[in-house]
């Protein structure tokens, strides 16, 4: 087989490993794996990129020991020249690294093996002007690359962008579809079984007036009781799935699901920055989540909300000076609502802290970068 076409072949197999998932650390591991068995290199990894410049390694093969050793962590911190050439926008195509830093700074602190490696090729992972971040490959004594090896990887670098890059648009579609189905839900809620639960009451009502037996008078009562609850149980439900405040910021936000509760919210506000608005719905949907834990169990209805924006991180503290709860970090949390709390501000690659002791309340504090 020719060069050529075994080049053809070779981005027809990449592409349609690329087209099989969803998940783009399970595809890049992937791809990763394939495109060094079939170009017979051995070593490589792909760096994702985020807009502060900062790396995370998506997926690796073949590392030698010097770079794998304590769980990757020389291939995780730090910045090396491919990642410095990408920050300062200098690798725009796929180019030969003469010596590889991690590598060299690994042999200075005789972190282990290097099995020979010493150098690699880096190419950017980029579909159009949008950029994701770095592919390497190298092999043990392999100090050079020629022009038609890197041809190729920067044509397989640029189906990899591509594959990300369609990876995100599908994202945002699924979130777009899933607040729009979110805002149907909630209008049928409110339209529907919200208007069936205030006639029943007004009914419950209504019952009571015209009835002198007292048996009966009690029953209406109670039906009233009973739906007058399940109509403040549906309007906070239809605020969780339709937070209609939002428009006017998440802390106007929270303030008015807190009055709706039946809490009574101090707000303290500094900064005046936007947030991002995937940042400002998790936190409404966490702050969401703790108010509703203040009014459940902190036996009292004063709360303390207190948020900070600034250029790159949003910070959100909610604190009650309730009956509180005996917790410690080392301990697991104790309800699936914290839970839940720490995995929203653990999935934007936040900070989540609970503070409580029994008599002293609870604080839940939050920052999330951006």
């Amino acid at each position: 087989m020719s060069g050529e076409n075994k080049n053809i072949g070779i981005l027809k197999e990449i592409a349609e490993l690329l087209n099989e998932g969803t998940d783009p650390k399970d595809i890049l591991a992937g791809v990763l794996k394939r495109l060094l068995q079939i170009t017979e290199l051995q070593t490589g990894w792909i760096f994702l990129m985020d807009e502060n410049g900062d790396h995370q390694l998506a997926a690796d093969e073949a590392l030698p020991p010097a770079l794998a050793n304590d769980n990757k962590q020389r291939m995780c911190q730090g910045r090396c020249w491919c990642v410095n050439k990408y920050n300062n926008n200098h690798l725009n195509k796929a180019t030969n690294i003469m010596e590889c830093k991690r590598i060299e700074d690994a042999l200075e602190a005789q972190a282990g093996e290097t099995c020979g490696l010493t150098h690699h090729a880096t190419v950017p992972l980029r579909a159009g002007n949008e950029r994701f971040g770095i592919l390497n490959v190298g092999s043990p004594n392999k100090t050079h690359f020629k022009k038609e090896e890197l041809a190729l990887l920067e044509a397989v670098a640029y189906q990899i962008g591509t594959a990300l890059k369609r990876i995100k648009l599908t994202q945002r579609e699924q979130e777009t579809a899933l607040v729009a189905e979110r805002n149907r839900l909630a209008r049928d809620l409110h339209d529907s079984v919200n208007q069936l639960l205030f006639s029943l009451s007004l009914t419950a009502r209504a019952g009571v007036e015209m009835t002198e037996q007292d048996e009966v008078k009690q029953t209406f009562g109670y039906i009233q009781d009973l739906a007058q609850e399940a109509l403040g149980e549906m309007r906070a439900l239809i605020w969780q799935l339709r937070p209609l405040g939002l428009e006017n910021g998440v802390v106007s936000a929270l303030r008015s699901y807190a009055e709706l509760l039946g809490l009574s919210i101090e707000t303290q506000v500094t900064g005046a920055t936007s947030i991002p608005g995937k940042v400002e719905e998790a936190l409404w949907r966490i702050g969401q989540e703790a108010l509703a834990n203040c009014k459940k169990h902190s036996q009292t209805t004063e709360v303390i909300l207190r948020f900070h924006s600034s250029m790159d991180e949003a910070m959100i503290t909610i604190q009650d000076s309730g009956c509180g709860f005996y917790y410690e970090e080392n301990l697991e949390i104790p309800s699936l609502g914290l839970k839940n709390m720490k995995t929203r501000t653990e999935a934007l690659s936040g900070e989540f802290q609970l503070i409580s002791k029994p008599g002293n309340g609870t604080e839940i504090q939050i920052r999330i970068p951006y």
